[in-house]
């Protein structure tokens, strides 16, 4: 899930919500969408491999 920051830069969040928090997870933060996208095709690879 990306979201964009009032700074203008794009957050990606964990699909699920934490249990502990009940906040989704900050999996890094881009300067455009396309990199932010990037990173969460590489983090389903790595997820599924």
């Amino acid at each position: 899930m990306i979201r964009k920051l009032r700074s203008g830069e794009y957050r990606l969040y964990s699909r699920k919500v934490d249990e502990k928090t009940g906040k989704r997870r900050n999996l890094g933060t881009f300067d455009t969408r396309a990199a932010a996208e990037k990173h969460e095709r590489e983090v389903q690879y790595f997820k599924r491999h």
